[in-house]
């Protein structure tokens, strides 16, 4: 049996999925909290006669855990969070985790994302200030403060990913194991006044995007080259039947 050209499409199917998730962390460089995600790779064998056969196998993404650029803003409503932690927000598609820490207030007093979805305290609850009370401080533990009384905590959240996750509205992820509450602020925290770009890099970004399509193109034209030498033989083969 012919083993090259389903060996062949497993390499495109794995460098298809890679140039998706270049492709992605390009368009998202200038994203505030998106984290890049990589692709792992790895090889499975298949027992084949009358030798093995080894098929390129693209694995699960995983996000990049280096904290992007710190930027101050002075937004009193704006956090960044140090360490590996998340903040969580509530969609329409269950709670999500963000590194955007960007926040607003409603005339209610709700504190929520720049898109609407309302910000979460320790516990998983909306957070609430009051509209027409005194200027907000936050701690670094995430504990929030308006004319010095305590009116809620951020929620702060460490991530699980190995199971896998979903992207949501770009910065966020939705984890397919729950998250874990953060109890020790020594590795993690948040800044007041300041927000966290994207730790894409973008040049590095495009010199593996180029990689990837020269590579993707190498194994597309020696599959075409390989399929026209197949047509070639039957059609010899068949004039010589004929």
């Amino acid at each position: 049996m012919d083993m090259n050209s389903p060996v062949g499409l497993s390499g495109l199917l794995a460098l298809s999925r890679r140039l998706d998730s270049i492709a992605n962390n390009v368009a998202n460089a200038g994203t505030a909290g998106f984290r890049a995600e990589a692709a792992s790779f790895s090889t499975i064998v298949s027992k084949t006669n009358p030798f093995a056969t080894s098929f390129a196998f693209a694995g699960g993404s995983h996000l990049d855990s280096r904290s992007g650029e710190f930027t101050n803003t002075g937004n009193p409503l704006d956090v960044a969070v140090q360490g590996p932690a998340f903040l969580a927000i509530e969609t329409p598609q269950g709670t999500a985790y963000t590194r955007d820490g960007r926040m607003q207030m409603l005339p209610t007093g709700d504190l929520v994302s720049l898109n609407g979805h309302p910000v979460l305290d320790a516990g998983g609850a909306p957070l609430t200030a009051n509209p027409q009370g005194g200027p907000i401080e936050i701690a670094r533990d995430g504990t929030v403060r308006q004319d010095g009384r305590a009116i809620g905590t951020l929620g702060l959240y460490e991530l699980d990913l190995r199971k896998g996750y979903s992207r949501y509205e770009n910065a966020a992820v939705i984890p397919r194991l729950p998250p874990e509450p953060v109890e020790s602020f020594t590795g993690n925290g948040v800044v007041q006044g300041f927000v966290e770009g994207s730790n894409v890099n973008a040049i590095l970004e495009m010199t593996r995007l180029i990689e990837v399509q020269r590579a993707f193109e190498a194994v597309s034209a020696s599959l075409e080259q390989r399929d026209g030498s197949l047509r070639d033989t039957i059609q010899a083969l068949g004039a010589r039947q004929g």
